[in-house]
């Protein structure tokens, strides 16, 4: 397998594909980009999910010019695809300075006209809107020395052929040319051999491109519920070790301090972090002290990190490449894994174009109910019942009940427990919706005030990494957390509260001496 460096790539190239994660390329990209780079043309049978967008788009960065008219001109099917090509190519280019627009349907024109007017050199679109402004004299081919058509085969099967074979015919007829398709039918192979001269043919098909032991499934809830539909998911599954998937860094920085703030044990791993700060993450998720790593793609595809039980793409990957990088970190060596998509209604249609092209069912489920994660903590309970009546050591609690069972069936006297403990019938007056109404403090759960808050940069994570380093208590028992301006506050379980207002009163946080008090009762 040969590296980057070894296909001709340049240092700032390079260095792009090092903060993306890129350890080495794919059979497509090991084929394509020294053809393309060579200035042949090249005519490859590739499906999406197989690394094609880099194997092009590369090359393309590679070969530019300092001159501000277009060189290269990338024609895709779908505005969707346009985007994530257009995205991909920023990306690789980060450090060239590479000028790249974005043209197609569905957008004000207007804030193209201002990108062309401003010198671009590579132009990604959908057909119809290239010759629309071809047209209106806002983009001029003359200086095209690289076509590349993506998902050919698509294109033709939506009616741009004859767009297609126009434009093709504006460009100079010294130009290099690129065919990208997952199939070649009749129709995509005359329009390879009409407009390709003597083209190196690259075939790299995968009958499956997703792990056959991973079940795949989605759960589609309104953009704003989507927070609360993942604690419900997390909880009803409770994963040992997951990944969530975010698409940008700061989403993925703002999910974690949600996540830390409801108490689940998680970090935060992107491309933005220092490499000492990802080692530590990866060493605290390795040895099982975070049980979930929300990550941006770079961690997909870069890292060493273990199998995981469970894959959650908290957003909708942009491409299928995306997404079957994502899930094959889950169901490997033969064990059984879970990849899980939580979708909005607008995303569906993203999410069937995964389907199609990995060539698996992505299956749909009923959100989780109150009920069911009621259910889930009942059958926990049930499971750490077991393991504390295998380890023994209750003698002191068993004479409690035998002095109780005196005047009480012992049986009630265990209902009773249980009920204490779970909190059920407190639980089924307060989750009457997934938001809740915000008022009351969970049952078993004591407020504290803490006179630190937005002004002061608190964060969540902040408030449950004190809790945790100076107190010790876990993460996860600590309950809601609410940030204001100048002030703070935060539920920990009754019988420790005392506890954690000694070890935190005069601490400090965020660099400043910190002051805890008991909450006063709202109203």
């Amino acid at each position: 397998m040969a590296t980057f460096a070894e296909l001709g790539l340049g240092e700032p190239i390079l260095a792009a594909l090092g903060e993306l994660g890129y350890d080495e390329p794919t059979p497509i990209q090991e084929q394509a980009i020294p053809a393309l780079l060579a200035g042949r043309d090249v005519i490859a049978h590739a499906q999406t999910g197989t690394g094609k967008t880099a194997a092009f788009a590369l090359p393309i960065i590679q070969r530019l010019t300092p001159a501000w008219a277009p060189q290269a001109l990338v024609l895709a099917p779908t505005r969707e695809l346009a985007m994530q090509v257009a995205e991909a190519m920023f990306r690789y280019g980060k450090h060239t300075g590479a000028r790249v627009a974005p043209v197609y349907g569905g957008q004000p024109i207007e804030r193209q006209l201002r990108a062309l007017s401003r010198g671009v050199q590579v132009v990604v679109g959908t057909p119809g809107r290239i010759m629309d402004h071809m047209r209106r004299g806002t983009l001029a081919l003359d200086h095209i020395s690289m076509v590349v058509l993506d998902e050919a085969d698509e294109m033709l099967d939506m009616g741009f052929a004859e767009d297609i074979e126009y434009i093709l015919q504006q460009t100079p007829a010294t130009r290099q040319t690129a065919l990208f398709s997952a199939t070649l039918p009749e129709a995509v192979q005359s329009l390879a051999t009409r407009y390709t001269r003597e083209a190196q043919r690259i075939s790299v098909v995968s009958e499956q491109l997703t792990a056959p032991r991973t079940r795949q499934v989605y759960y589609e809830v309104p953009p704003r519920d989507k927070l609360d539909a993942l604690c419900r998911v997390l909880d009803v599954e409770t994963p040992g070790s997951a990944m969530i998937f975010c698409r940008t860094r700061a989403e993925a920085d703002r999910l974690g301090e949600s996540l830390q703030g409801r108490g689940y044990l998680a970090e935060v791993i992107h491309g933005d972090l220092s490499q000492a700060m990802r080692e530590r993450v990866m060493k605290r998720f390795r040895e099982g002290q975070v049980e979930l790593l929300v990550a941006t793609d770079v961690a997909a595809r870069g890292l060493d990190i273990p199998d995981v039980s469970h894959v959650i793409n908290y957003d909708v990957p942009g491409d299928p490449e995306s997404y079957v990088h994502r899930i094959g970190r889950t169901g490997r060596a033969g064990r059984a894994g879970l990849a899980i998509t939580l979708t909005t209604p607008r995303e569906r249609r993203q999410l069937q174009i995964i389907e199609r092209v990995t060539r698996s069912r992505i299956e749909r489920l009923k959100l989780p109910s109150l009920a069911d994660v009621a259910a889930r903590r009942r059958e926990a309970f049930r499971e750490a019942l077991r393991e504390v009546l295998e380890s023994g050591g209750l003698d002191p609690y068993v004479l409690m009940v035998e002095e109780m069972a005196e005047s009480h069936d012992p049986v009630e006297l265990a209902a009773a427990a249980f009920k204490l403990l779970l909190n059920e019938a407190e639980q089924e007056d307060t989750l009457v919706s997934v938001a809740g109404d915000g008022d009351g403090v969970e049952p078993g759960m004591t407020r504290l005030f803490l006179d630190l808050g937005r002004f002061d940069r608190v964060r969540p994570a902040d408030i449950v990494g004190a809790i945790a380093n100076e107190v010790g208590v876990p993460g996860k028992q600590i309950g809601a957390i609410d940030i204001y301006d100048r002030f703070s506050f935060v539920e920990v379980p009754s019988d420790l509260a005392q506890r954690v207002l000694r070890g935190l009163d005069g601490a400090s946080l965020r660099g400043k001496p910190l002051r805890v008090s008991l909450a006063k009762p709202r109203r």
